[in-house]
């Protein structure tokens, strides 16, 4: 898991990111003199009484034990957003801009959750969440952990040395739909190798993975299955090489724990391009280091070789 560079999401404060993105849009169209300043010249005033009204509505929502106090502080902060947003609007008919469009749409969905989660009771769908309206392509990911991760999952293969031949991030993808792909870019990036054995979590089992694998040529085809297994299939997940490949697959962890320290704990660089070339650096730096790490262990076998040559020449002279 690769996390992002957003801060923790609610509806509220990214309510308020967009309506203040918004704003200093305005600014710099007003700036620019494209836009007119008539009823924009307290901009500034409208930005810092929206933030105040965010910070009293969130301590009443999370903090405050009064429902009545809760529904008219929400109540209000939709109030002034929808104000804002009128007034965005008008702009946007006179003057046609992508960037302020983008995060006018933001305030009217985040309106529109706001009023339907505290207001109506509803729980909203994790597919119609937006976690962050800058790094859009964040995900809420929560696998098996007391505490959700924002950012994204990241699938690494790794050899025998524990180098990493393949790596893909995974943009709202599932685990079981990686193993047919993966398999067609070992084959078409490494086409003088033959794969003896594969090894996967849970996640990654399906019926057309696993038959794919054996098509493949691969004989040791290590993905247990989910839920509970037949006669055949729990004596395959006991043999001996399974449970043998299986216990090394263990290893992986330590490999994540590398890269993490590697700098891919949390991406710190802005915009889904620069995201994913920062992983791309990450897995270059890890590869990098344990070929390095190789190249010294060689260096040192090869000095203390030749200690011990230098040490038996000088021996059979001595005697």
């Amino acid at each position: 898991m690769v996390e992002t560079n957003v801060h923790f999401p609610t509806d509220l404060n990214l309510l308020n990111d967009s309506v203040r993105k918004s704003l200093s849009r305005i600014e710099k169209l007003i700036s620019k003199g494209v836009v007119s300043s008539d009823g924009w010249r307290k901009i500034k005033s409208i930005k810092n009484n929206f933030k105040s009204l965010l910070r009293a509505t969130s301590w009443a929502v999370f903090k405050g034990k009064r429902e009545d106090y809760k529904r008219e502080m929400v109540k209000k902060y939709i109030a002034q957003a929808q104000e804002i947003e009128l007034k965005i609007k008008l702009v946007l008919e006179n003057y046609r801009d992508e960037e302020l469009q983008k995060y006018s749409d933001y305030i009217s969905l985040f309106i529109n959750q706001i009023s339907r989660r505290l207001l109506k009771g509803e729980v909203i769908q994790a597919e119609e969440k937006v976690f962050s309206i800058f790094e859009e392509y964040t995900e809420w990911i929560n696998k098996g952990k007391r505490n959700p991760e924002l950012g994204n999952t990241l699938l690494i293969t790794t050899n025998q040395y524990h180098l990493i031949m393949d790596y893909k991030i995974m943009f709202k993808e599932k685990d079981a739909a990686q193993i047919i792909p993966l398999l067609g870019r070992l084959k078409v990036n490494y086409p003088s190798e033959t794969i003896d054995s594969l090894s996967t979590d849970k996640g990654f089992w399906s019926k057309e993975n696993f038959a794919c694998c054996i098509d493949a040529g691969i004989k040791k085809t290590i993905i247990p299955k989910k839920g509970k297994c037949n006669k055949a299939e729990y004596e395959r997940e006991h043999e001996e090489t399974f449970v043998h490949l299986r216990n090394k697959h263990s290893a992986v962890e330590s490999n994540i724990n590398m890269l993490e320290h590697h700098g891919l704990n949390r991406s710190m660089d802005k915009g889904k391009p620069h995201f994913e070339r920062y992983v791309a650096l990450s897995v270059l730096a890890y590869n990098l280091h344990l070929v390095g790490k190789e190249l010294v262990r060689q260096k040192l076998e090869k000095e203390k070789r030749a200690f011990k040559a230098a040490k038996g020449k000088q021996y059979r002279q001595a005697a």
